[in-house]
């Protein structure tokens, strides 16, 4: 429980109490008073009125506040279903996919700057697959170290969630070729730019 929540609880029940407080009788009141102090003046049935009337609007101001609080506090963190859908939507919109890599790499130092590029493409799918009670923030994509320049996991987490997700991600070469930019020549022939596929399934827990 984050600490808006808990203010929000707390909000609720010191509502709870006002209303407690603006339903006891004048007569205990009165009993009470006399008790401690048998002197003082008898309270009119004015004071009660008035003191119960600023109780429970004080108590519906409260309630109405701690009900807002919730809302907010729902919008500024994660819960475990908007996770799940999220990167569900996430990894269906990817897979499927395609992208260039560089046009400069070569084996045997192939090209891996792809995958901290493709792990913030996977934090802004999972935000945009969040729906409108979601955060639009506060999501990772963690690429683990067993990786390889075609392959690559990644651990999703968002802030507030208490489940994880796995994503496997595997870069290939596009069946329809390279890319050739219109009007471009390298020193020996036709520049081209490295297409690849991507495929991209995704399961609850650890990679």
């Amino acid at each position: 429980m984050d600490a808006l929540t808990k203010l929000s609880v707390f909000g609720l029940v010191l509502s709870a109490g006002l209303l407690a407080m603006a339903c006891v009788k004048a007569d205990r009141i009165r009993a009470w008073r006399a008790s401690i102090n048998p002197s003082a003046e008898e309270l009119p049935d004015a004071f009660f009125v008035v003191a119960r009337v600023a109780l429970v609007t004080m108590a519906g101001v409260g309630i109405y506040l701690g009900v807002q609080s919730f809302g907010v506090s729902d919008d500024t963190s994660w819960d475990d279903s908007e996770l799940t859908s999220a990167v569900q939507g996430a990894a269906d919109a990817l897979d499927g996919s395609s992208g260039f890599g560089d046009m400069y790499a070569e084996d045997p130092d192939p090209d891996t700057d792809w995958i901290d590029e493709y792990a913030t493409k996977i934090e802004d799918e999972v935000v945009e697959h969040g729906g409108g009670d979601a955060p639009q923030y506060d999501v990772t994509a963690t690429p683990t170290d067993s990786n390889t320049a075609s392959e690559v996991h990644y651990v999703v987490t968002a802030s507030g969630a208490g489940t994880s997700f796995c994503l496997d991600v595997t870069r290939t070469r596009s069946k329809d070729g390279d890319y050739e930019p219109p009007g471009v020549a390298g020193g020996q022939g036709t520049l081209t730019i490295p297409s690849y596929d991507f495929a991209v399934t995704n399961r609850e827990g650890a990679c």
